[in-house]
């Protein structure tokens, strides 16, 4: 107490020195035992953080299925011979309702089906068909703990749970079955734009010239602003991707990847059209809330029947166009009266083309 008196009243009677090295020793541990502590803290509080919101949001999604299934059950009580007459409102308030219950994967299905009555003939069908898909999202997530885990993770995706890139990236890292990775050399084989909202979207079509695998990516852009240019039909690159957890053909995106390669000379390989609907049934069966389908056919030619656009093969099989394709004289043009092989989405009633390779050159057609 004496030194410190004599310092506080004389500071210029005593000379700084180096504290001891034991001293320096002690500070830098303790400072690191709280650094340590504040650390286990954070985490712990993130950790608890992160699970209360994770329970928060199960209840609404609980709660948001709940109302759905009953909306579900009062269109087929009714009959469907009066959705035609139901303004748009009828659907998008019981999509919001489902946006307000952070479901928005079911909130987006919901909003899709407000066109279809007036989308021509067999819509009852294909409303049946939707709607029955919703429903069987509704039980496969009260009965989640039944299923397996890669299951799981489809319905959860399907109902729209976020899943971020880095998580999935940590995730891949640390073996998790679920997420898996591959590099290989992926052929950018076509892409489709479109809007949802205030959001650009734009989901590309690769594959993988050693593993033979199918991939697909979705990026969006908020407002005006400009989508990512660096995947470009008709190029290749080198890289990983990585894939989102779930079942059938999965979402990929972009963990790596070269410059640009050029586009091999041949098409990648492709199937009859019989072989090509083998693997969509098998996919179907995987997932059955598949909304896309890449279909690669071989010796197909472009013909018109009446007002539709047909694929055909030399065996008679022959699949429709997709009325949103606008390019058919294009296409019909570049077959020349030869086979081609077409690259093109499937949705389970049409095939929108994206892609062609003739004898000579390749096209992206482009949507």
């Amino acid at each position: 107490m004496g030194l410190f008196l004599l310092w506080s009243e004389q500071i210029d009677a005593v000379e700084p020195q180096p504290p001891p090295e034991w001293v320096r020793e002690w500070l830098a541990k303790r400072s690191q035992t709280h650094q340590q502590q504040a650390v286990k803290t954070a985490k712990a509080s993130d950790s608890a953080a992160q699970a209360k919101r994770a329970q928060q949001r199960a209840a609404k999604v609980d709660a948001g299925l709940a109302d759905l299934d009953q909306w579900l059950q009062d269109i087929v009580r009714q009959g469907l011979a009066a959705l035609p007459s139901q303004p748009y409102h009828f659907w998008d308030q019981a999509a919001a309702r489902l946006v307000d219950a952070q479901a928005p994967g079911l909130a987006r299905r919901l909003r899709s089906l407000a066109g279809m009555p007036h989308s021509g003939q067999n819509w009852p069908e294909r409303m049946l068909r939707s709607l029955g898909q919703l429903h069987l999202l509704v039980q496969g997530y009260r009965r989640l703990e039944t299923l397996s885990p890669a299951m799981q993770a489809e319905v959860r995706s399907q109902i729209g749970w976020p899943q971020s890139q880095e998580d999935l990236r940590q995730r891949a890292e640390q073996g998790d079955p679920l997420v898996t990775s591959a590099k290989d050399i992926w052929q950018v084989l076509g892409q489709v734009t479109f809007e949802e909202e205030n959001l650009q979207g734009q989901r590309l079509w690769l594959w993988g010239q050693q593993s033979q695998t199918s991939a697909w990516v979705l990026n969006f852009a908020h407002g005006h602003q400009p989508l990512a240019a660096s995947l470009v039909p008709g190029t290749c690159f080198e890289g990983e991707l990585i894939f989102y957890p779930g079942t059938g053909l999965q979402r990929a995106f972009v963990a790596s990847q070269t410059n640009p390669l050029p586009q091999p000379a041949s098409p990648p390989a492709a199937d009859s059209i019989e072989a090509a609907f083998s693997r969509y049934t098998q996919a179907l069966s995987q997932n059955p809330w598949l909304e896309q389908y890449p279909l690669r056919l071989a010796q197909v030619q472009p013909v018109a029947q009446g007002d539709r656009w047909w694929l055909q093969a030399a065996t008679g099989a022959a699949l429709p166009l997709s009325h949103r394709f606008q390019q058919p004289l294009e296409l019909f043009a570049v077959s020349g009266g030869h086979w081609l092989t077409v690259f093109g989405e499937w949705d389970g009633e049409a095939l929108l083309p994206l892609s062609v390779w003739s004898e000579t050159q390749f096209l992206a057609m482009g949507s």
